[in-house]
């Protein structure tokens, strides 16, 4: 198991492409000028000692040496230690609706953003709990199992989009049913969270409540959206293309169906949570699970990590020193050895 301190010095990484389109662009102004002043043959006889092979060389040592010196100062860390540790905590699945209409921004910076922002809070507040991530829209996708790895689930979090289900619609009740298959053990507290505008929902989602309820599920639900309803932008690389629009043309307006969301916590003991505000929505849940006994587990872990950044600035310092002994003129010995076999081409 390994660890980035410092991921942030990565994007230093940016010099070394641009390194070589400056070393290819300055080759290229360097060849034409030549052109222009010389004959090649006559320029390569008036330069005798010039290589044409080692400022490619010098390029990729350069290049490796800034690799290994960026890697060097983010600080990895490698586990040493393996260990099992106990814990007490709750099994948390949020499931999210990622459909078009999610993408309305009549809570901005929009649905979807929201409701991420608001499981990102959610799990900021966790302590031993174990979570679990599943994307919804016209079906549901499995993305995190139950876990206590809370980076992972951001990063799966920060990764979710419209764009993640290809099919349309609200399938609350495939969200229902896949997570009831998150929880591996009926002494648990099994908690799903949903966080949807509960629009264009499949009439199925009450039953799959009701199954979920037989199983010891709880259901909590956030409304993300308002009444008075927002367009749904289309957007094409990113850039906004248009708002989508029924069979008549006319532009569609998504509106926040908070009835259907109340029905299927109600029905799980759970309770519905106005998504507008982001801390209450966090504040409700934690006071929730506070209220809740927690199940003991076991999980592993590793407990001590090492620095290996002396490694990484130990080999970027010898390529360095490497770019800087070797000279972009022809040495004697090399051009005796003649291995590009540049004396051939004079």
């Amino acid at each position: 198991m390994y660890q980035i301190e410092e991921p942030k010095y990565f994007l230093f990484l940016i010099l070394i492409p641009v390194i070589w389109i400056a070393y290819f662009y300055m080759r290229l102004w360097q060849n034409q000028k030549q052109k222009k002043l010389f004959d090649a043959r006559l320029f390569d006889k008036v330069v005798i000692e010039r290589s044409k092979f080692k400022p490619f060389i010098k390029l990729i040592l350069l290049s490796l040496s800034l690799l290994f010196l960026i890697t060097g100062l983010t600080n990895p860390k490698i586990g040493t230690k393996l260990e099992t540790v106990k814990r007490r905590g709750v099994d948390i699945v949020f499931a999210i609706d990622v459909s078009k209409s999610m993408d309305a921004q009549d809570i901005p910076p929009s649905r979807l953003e929201k409701a991420k922002r608001i499981v990102s809070k959610i799990i900021d507040n966790l302590v031993s709990d174990r979570i679990g991530l599943i994307a919804y829209a016209g079906e549901a996708y499995p993305l995190l199992p139950i876990t206590t790895d809370y980076a992972a689930g951001k990063i799966f979090l920060q990764n979710m989009n419209s764009d993640l289900v290809s099919s349309q619609g609200t399938a609350i009740d495939d969200a229902i049913d896949l997570a009831a298959t998150y929880f591996d053990d009926d002494d648990t507290n099994k908690i799903l969270v949903i966080l949807s505008d509960g629009e264009d929902h499949s009439k199925k989602a009450i039953e799959a409540a009701k199954r979920a309820a037989q199983q010891g599920v709880t259901i909590f639900t956030v409304g993300i959206g308002t009444k008075k309803g927002a367009v749904i932008p289309i957007r094409k690389n990113g850039s906004l293309y248009g708002y989508k629009k029924d069979k008549n043309g006319q532009t569609v307006i998504t509106r926040l169906n908070d009835q259907i969301l109340k029905k299927i916590a109600e029905v799980t003991g759970g309770k519905y949570i106005d998504g507008r505000n982001t801390s209450s929505v966090v504040k409700y849940l934690a006071d929730a699970l506070k209220k809740m006994d927690k199940k003991e587990y076991e999980t592993t872990k590793f407990s001590e990590y090492k620095d290996q950044f002396q490694w990484f600035l130990g080999i970027g310092l010898f390529f360095l020193v490497l770019y800087i002994w070797i000279l972009e003129r022809e040495t004697q010995w090399l051009r005796k050895l003649n291995l590009f076999n540049e004396l051939n081409n004079q």
